[in-house]
Order: C-alpha cells, then structure tokens, then sequence
C-alpha cells in the first residue's frame, strides 16, 4: 500500500516538474520572440529614419545650391569679385572655397582625409578667377564632386566612419557639419548679392509685408 501510494506520488513529482519545464521553455520562447520582434521593429524604423535623413539633407543641399546659383546670376560680373575691404571676402572668394572645401572633403571621402595634403586653403581666399565662366566652372565642378558622394549615400553608410583633419567623424556627422558650412557660405553669398543689387534686388524668399 505505502509503495504504491509512493509511486503515485513520484509520478505527480515527474509530471508537475516535466510541466514547469515546459512551462519554462515556453516562456524562454515568448521572451526571445518578443525580444527579437522588438528588435527588428527598432531595426526597421532605424532603416526608414536614415532613408529619410538621406533625402531629406539631399534636397536641403539642392536648395542651398539653387540658392546660390540664383543670388549670384543677379550679380553683374565685375562685381562677383567686388571687396568690401581687405579682411572681406568677395563673392567669388567664397565660390573659391566652397569648391576647395568640395573637391578636398569628397575626394576618395571613404579612404582618405578629408583635409588633403595637397589643398591650399589661403589661395582660395585670394583672387584666382576673373570672369564669371571661370568662376562658375568650379562652383559646378565642386558641387559634382560632393554629389557623387550625396547621391549615392545608403543606409548603411551613415554609420561608416571618416576622418577630417584627424577627427573621427561618422558619415552623418560629417554630411551635417558640410550642411552647416555650406549653408553658411551660401548665405554670406546672398547677402553680398543683395548689399550689391540695392533696390534692383529680386528677392529669393518671400517679400516683406506678403
């Protein structure tokens, strides 16, 4: 009597701890499928954000170029290269250094430096080109040297690592601090073109009292 009410109880023992087993894999389960669901859900809307990004910065970067292009077509020539005083910059200066900055950052802008050996900061702020053709030609040829670069950017990139002037950089904190120059620049452009238009100046945003 007393072994079998022995084995009924081992029996109870064998089936409550084969059920807490599986209980316990089924939840180790849950828990891996909700982790890796969380986790391709945050790895998803990570891949939608950086899509985003690239986009975004893509058309912000055109507007800043359609912006330019525009503030200086108002311009006559002569005065492209017109200087305030000696520590000024003319407009054509600062196309000179956009183009330098350009051609040096994106130039093999994965494999190297972005500050290259062979760039000579202090000529751009000299005066190189005397007509508007010229000046022109390297706003165009620094702009398609860092498109090629813009253009082609993935998701995968943003999180590549370059350098400029020895600083680790990820490729979206360098886009972001070209976007800041740039726009900087740009916007020095457009102030010169309108001191420099007067009362012929077409506004480019819109009008006062609009």
């Amino acid at each position: 009597m007393n072994k079998h009410l022995n084995d009924q109880h081992v029996y109870k023992v064998v089936i409550f701890q084969s059920f807490n087993s599986n209980l316990s894999a089924q939840k180790q389960d849950a828990q891996f499928y909700l982790k890796n669901t969380k986790f391709d859900f945050y790895k998803r809307e990570k891949a939608i954000l950086k899509t985003a990004y690239i986009k975004n910065v893509q058309f912000i970067f055109a507007q800043y170029k359609a912006l330019g292009e525009k503030a200086m077509g108002q311009v006559e020539e002569m005065r492209l290269f017109w200087i305030f005083n000696n520590d000024s910059n003319s407009i054509a200066m600062l196309v000179q250094h956009l183009h330098g900055n350009m051609i040096s950052r994106f130039t093999n802008f994965y494999e190297e430096d972005g500050e290259k050996p062979w760039r000579n900061r202090d000529k751009e702020f000299e005066i190189v080109y005397s007509n508007r053709a010229d000046l022109m030609t390297a706003w165009e040829n620094g702009w398609e040297c860092f498109y090629k670069v813009l253009q082609h950017l993935h998701d995968l990139d943003l999180e590549r690592t370059v350098y400029i002037r020895g600083e680790a950089h990820s490729v979206m904190e360098a886009i972001n601090r070209q976007l800041a120059h740039y726009s900087y620049h740009i916007g020095q452009i457009v102030y010169l073109a309108k001191m420099l238009k007067s009362n012929d100046w077409q506004t480019l945003s819109i009008p006062k009292k609009k």
